[in-house]
């Protein structure tokens, strides 16, 4: 007779299958008001501000083809990018290029969306794993989806680090949560995962350790100090990823201030970015991308210094009294912002919205904590009425907000709105008014900019690239005159000389183009644009194995470059060294496997080494790809 499987298991399967359903009923109308919430993104461009050093002008991303995809896989994982070592994020851009390309946004700024919905999904398990009801951590998820300080981290395609490694941080922390429950080593496995897949993709994943302490704290009856001995391996791993950040941060000068305050000012700017965070969390006042600088400390900056103590004393009086839902998202808030409140200056502004994305979580805690302890008996309409306001008046902004992203012109007109004496976003504006070749709306932005700093020499430089690009004669004598303007007030500034250099050859003055040129290279031999434009004026000058040495010397700098591997073997062909040619455009068609003019100029140089099979088959492959070829050529092709 069989033994009938015990009642109690059916029962166990069945609450587990009832609350994933429920989880399920609850996530889908939060997931659909934050995917429309952030719906404008969907249409926003790249914009011109790190979006360019990160993927679009990124040669290990650029140059991106099947044929080196892991070698350049494995190069972002051996670089920085603007001092900041985020692999993993740069990695997800490599991806996108080759699934996508670099000319439809839409799809990198959908993963942006999904990836934060994935971080909106942990929110709700972790609510509820914090003893928070179905309702409640639905409101916790909704205002983690929806809040407009949210925009910067979804909408901006390079902030993809925040909602990548919020996503795996997140995800984290709920299996440590669960692991608290049901101690399988498997999940310990998960979170130590989880954490450093967090920490290549952003290093403020470094803070995970004391999040996991403050679960301790809000989880247990009792604190104990094994909680905090347990993280070790984690502080570990926590402190070796920080070291190595403010390494590359010091290596590029991020460490360094330019806003000319010292390190005590900056603790008031830090306190003060912090009293401004708390308040933007209820009230999302003055939404900007940038926040510059002062140009000098008013007296209430020094005065918020006072915040620190009081936030101390504050979370004391919540522990005394037992309110640990309190302490806990305080805590919370405190540890994920801390870091980022620019007391080491290493960023353009000294408030971002960004910064927020994972700390807020501490703070909508607690209002869901309330929200439940209130949403029940004579407070259960009015919680909710103000809850649903809350989050349809959160949930407009963030779609209106999303909007000034749609390209670079709307995004520095918003931030003009707010600071039209910020000589950033009319330089940022200029260059893509430039690049859309709308020259008079650039030219009046670099003239404000320069009204506002006279004494800078980068306006000048930049205004002299718009001259630079007209053929009209008397224009380009303007691009002369602002680079040596440049000079002047810069002048151990090799870049200002190499570029007058390129404007000098342009006006057929090659002589001043290579004093130039070489001054430029001799001040910083670093300087890769100056070999290229020295390559340019020698080969103009008919001196084919100089302009062949600064090419290959650009190249030792940026070897991704496909075009001038290429451009390097038409030198050697014209050198009459075939052989030495053949390398090089076997380097170019690596890195750009479907241009047929390569594979055509590589059949020439194969015809001339007596490869004939080699020469035959790359003449094909270049008539196949569309390059128009010489009919001469095709006759002595068809011979062999």
């Amino acid at each position: 007779m069989k033994k009938k499987r015990p009642t109690k298991n059916k029962k166990v399967t069945t609450q587990v299958s009832n609350r994933k359903y429920s989880n399920f009923l609850f996530l889908l109308p939060i997931l659909i008001i934050g995917f429309i919430s952030f719906l404008p993104a969907l249409e926003c461009e790249f914009v011109n501000w790190d979006d360019d050093k990160n993927f679009y002008e990124n040669e290990l991303i650029t140059s991106l083809n099947s044929s080196n995809f892991f070698q350049n896989s494995k190069e972002i994982f051996k670089t920085k990018v603007i001092g900041n070592y985020n692999p993993l994020t740069i990695f997800s851009f490599a991806l996108e290029k080759h699934f996508f390309g670099l000319d439809k946004p839409f799809y990198w700024h959908l993963n942006n969306l999904l990836l934060h919905l994935i971080s909106v999904i942990f929110v709700f398990l972790i609510g509820k794993q914090l003893k928070l009801n179905n309702l409640s951590a639905s409101l916790l998820a909704l205002l983690f989806a929806v809040h407009p300080m949210r925009v910067e981290s979804v909408v901006w395609v390079t902030e993809r680090k925040d909602v990548l490694f919020a996503s795996f941080y997140f995800a984290s922390i709920y299996q440590y949560i669960k692991y608290k429950y049901d101690a399988k080593k498997i999940r310990w496995l998960w979170i130590v995962a989880f954490f450093i897949l967090s920490l290549f993709s952003k290093i403020q994943a470094v803070v995970l350790p004391l999040s996991l302490i403050l679960i301790d704290y809000y989880l247990e009856d009792k604190f104990k100090w094994k909680h905090v001995f347990s993280k070790i391996p984690l502080l570990i791993i926590s402190l070796v990823f920080g070291l190595l950040a403010i390494y590359f941060l010091q290596s590029h000068g991020s460490l360094e201030s330019n806003s000319g305050y010292s390190i005590i000012d900056r603790f008031f700017i830090g306190s003060y970015s912090f009293i401004v965070y708390i308040i933007k969390s209820i009230i999302p006042y003055r939404l900007s991308p940038l926040y510059p600088y002062p140009p000098i400390l008013p007296w209430y900056i020094t005065a918020s210094i006072v915040i620190f103590p009081l936030y101390a004393f504050a979370g004391w009086i919540a522990h005394k009294k037992s309110y640990k839902y309190i302490v806990f998202g305080m805590g919370f808030f405190f540890f994920n912002i801390i870091f980022l409140l620019q007391i080491l200056a290493a960023g353009q502004g000294f408030l971002a919205d960004r910064f927020t994305y994972v700390a807020y979580f501490g703070f909508f805690f607690m209002i869901a904590k309330v929200f439940q302890k209130y949403s029940k008996g004579k407070h259960k309409k009015l919680s909710l009425g103000i809850s649903i306001i809350a989050v349809v008046i959160y949930s407009l902004l963030s779609f209106f907000q999303s909007r000034i992203w749609t390209n670079s012109g709307t995004l520095w007109t918003h931030v003009l709105k707010y600071y039209d004496n910020s000589t950033l976003p009319y330089g940022n504006r200029a260059n893509y008014y430039r690049d859309l070749g709308l020259n008079t709306l650039a030219l009046r932005d670099y003239n404000s900019r320069i009204a506002l700093r006279a004494d800078d020499p980068d306006p000048f430089n930049s205004r002299a690239k718009l001259f630079f690009n007209s053929n009209n004669k008397d224009t380009l004598y303007l691009s002369v005159l602002d680079y040596s303007k440049a000079i002047e007030l810069a002048p151990n500034a090799a870049e200002y000389y190499i570029n007058r250099g390129a404007a000098h050859a342009k006006l057929n003055n090659p002589n001043k183009a290579l004093a130039d040129l070489d001054k430029g290279l001799e001040m910083d031999p670093n300087f890769v644009n100056g070999y290229l434009n020295r390559s340019v004026v020698y080969n103009n000058l008919g001196n084919l194995d100089l302009a062949l040495r600064d090419a290959l010397k650009f190249l030792e700098y940026r070897p991704y470059s496909a075009d001038i591997w290429y451009q390097s073997g038409v030198l050697s062909q014209k050198l009459q060294n075939f052989s030495a040619s053949i390398p090089l455009f076997n380097k170019a068609i690596e890195l750009k496997n479907n241009n047929g003019m390569f594979y055509y100029q590589r059949s020439k140089s194969q015809f001339m080494t007596n490869n004939n099979v080699g020469a035959k088959q790359d003449f094909y492959t270049a008539k196949k790809l569309g390059y128009k070829v010489e009919p001469t050529y095709q006759e002595q092709i068809n011979k062999i």
